[in-house]
């Protein structure tokens, strides 16, 4: 991490799918906070939040989705602050890609299947840099191709003409074409096998490094947040249950969803563990129960558990601002 001043702080964050009565809340008073050149995980099952949270903050939730509280701060390099949902749309356009970019998950489903990879590149030049000369943006695009280890002659590609791992590559070159300060990787390896899974996100370390960009990390996968982020959040039925620096998750979680979230993959160093998983499933989000979401499927819950819904407290000092922990087994009732 290259510096410790932040660069999005979200607070309040409230996401409902539909409208009146029959609303779903997604996304209930998440606060979270990115700073400058690190990497933030953000763990959970599906259905917890995650991508709802990135299509919030980006405001590019699909309908019926709808921003229904709460502040997306933007902190940019000339020191002036930004609220993400006061934007209209014309500066909404220029702040996307720009300021703050968006690596979907599905990499096929997200490339036009009929436009070259040339052509998808320089569109995005095109669209936010309209003095740049096409000689200067297909320049552009064959150095953003090098920056992600593909060869220049691929710009003529079209997306079926290139492997999973490749047009994943392609969307992280898009995503960083504007150099923005904030990459949001949502599941940007889901589809992908192990060794291509682990080469990606090398690259995309390298490059944070090179470029120092900001990420939101979003995966399911626990395991490629120890190894990749410098903290990590843990998200449970559209909340936010812990946050702590990514070592400190992994040899102490508090929170006994991460605690079954670890617990459900083997270890690749050290010696063998028992693979415990976490009972039960996820929380209708229709029906959601009493207290703590996560108290049905823990069995560590206690009687505060089921009657109220634990605040996100601070319960150690540290870097990035220590742990935090929404749960009664560590905080007072």
């Amino acid at each position: 991490m290259t510096g410790s001043s932040a660069v999005l702080d979200i607070s309040g964050l409230c996401v409902d799918y539909g409208l009146g009565n029959s609303s779903v809340r997604a996304v209930r008073d998440v606060d979270l906070t990115l700073r400058r050149g690190e990497v933030l995980g953000l763990a959970g099952e599906s259905g917890s939040g995650k991508s709802t949270l990135a299509y919030a903050v980006t405001r590019l939730l699909p309908p019926p989705g709808v921003i229904t509280g709460g502040e997306v701060r933007y902190h940019g390099r000339d020191g002036r602050s930004t609220d993400v949902l006061d934007l209209a749309p014309e500066q909404l356009r220029a702040f996307r890609w720009q300021e703050i970019s968006l690596v979907f998950q599905g990499a096929m489903n997200s490339l036009n299947p009929v436009h070259s990879v040339r052509a998808q590149l320089t569109d995005v030049l095109a669209a936010h840099r309209p003095g740049m000369r096409r000689a200067a943006r297909d320049a552009r695009a064959a150095e953003l191709l090098a920056l992600v280890g593909i060869s220049a002659d691929r710009l003529g590609s079209y997306p079926h003409q290139l492997s999973g791992g490749m047009r994943q590559r392609v969307m992280i070159a898009m995503a960083l074409a504007l150099e923005p300060e904030i990459v949001i990787l949502d599941e940007p390896t889901t589809a992908l096998d192990v060794v291509m899974q682990r080469q990606i996100l090398r690259q995309l370390v390298r490059l944070r490094a090179e470029l120092d960009f900001s990420v939101l990390f979003i995966t399911h996968d626990i395991s490629l947040l120890i190894e990749y982020s410098d903290r990590i959040a843990i998200m449970y039925g559209g909340r936010i249950v812990e946050q702590a620096a990514a070592q400190d998750i992994y040899h102490r979680a508090h929170h006994p969803y991460s605690h079954g979230l670890l617990h459900s993959f083997p270890a690749l160093h050290g010696p063998r563990r028992p693979l415990t998983g976490i009972p039960g499933s996820p929380p209708d989000l229709k029906n959601m129960p009493s207290g703590c979401a996560f108290h049905p499927r823990c069995g560590a819950a206690i009687e505060a558990c089921d009657r109220k819904i634990p605040a996100l407290t601070p319960v150690e000092p540290g870097p990035g601002g220590g742990r935090t922990v929404a749960c009664w087994l560590h905080t007072d009732p």
